[in-house]
Order: C-alpha cells, then sequence, then structure tokens
C-alpha cells in the first residue's frame, strides 16, 4: 500500500523533510518504523527511542501497536504536552 508519512518536531529534524510517501506492507505502525528506521542514518534516529514515538493514523491518535489497516496518513511525533 502507499502510505502518506508525516514527521513533527525534532522527528522531522532528524529525517530530514516533514513528510513523504511510501509503500509498504507493515500491518502495524510500530513494523512501519521498523521499515522506515531503515531507510536513513536520519530516519535511524528519530526512532532511536521508540518509547517516545506517538503515532496516528488517518489523524486519529492510536497504539503503536494497532493494527495498520489501510491508512492514507500516518503521522509520527513526539510526546506533547499542554499548557
Amino acid at each position: 500500500m502507499t502510505v502518506e508519512v508525516l514527521y513533527f518536531a525534532w522527528m522531522r529534524e532528524r529525517v530530514g523533510h516533514p513528510r513523504e510517501t511510501v509503500q509498504t506492507d507493515a500491518a502495524t505502525p510500530r513494523a512501519l518504523i521498523a521499515e522506515l528506521a531503515a531507510l536513513s542514518e536520519g530516519h535511524a534516529a528519530a526512532f532511536a527511542d521508540g518509547a517516545v514515538v506517538r503515532c496516528a493514523v488517518d489523524q486519529v491518535l492510536t497504539d503503536l501497536d494497532a493494527p495498520l489497516g489501510q491508512p492514507r496518513e500516518v503521522a509520527f511525533f513526539p510526546p506533547m504536552t499542554g499548557g
């Protein structure tokens, strides 16, 4: 499947761009992370600490082990804080 992947905050800085289109057969966001981390050193750095990665699938927050289904968009970002 083709998925638009979005990166935010320091993850975007490490990857080097805010979005990219990828082909994947990943069943979960965690499996997609493994594929993305293998793309470059910047990707590997962005996903080095999986404990701080948050994910939204089609703009809905989700667990990294949830079924991915057939999303149009997957976004990755660090933990959010409120004020």
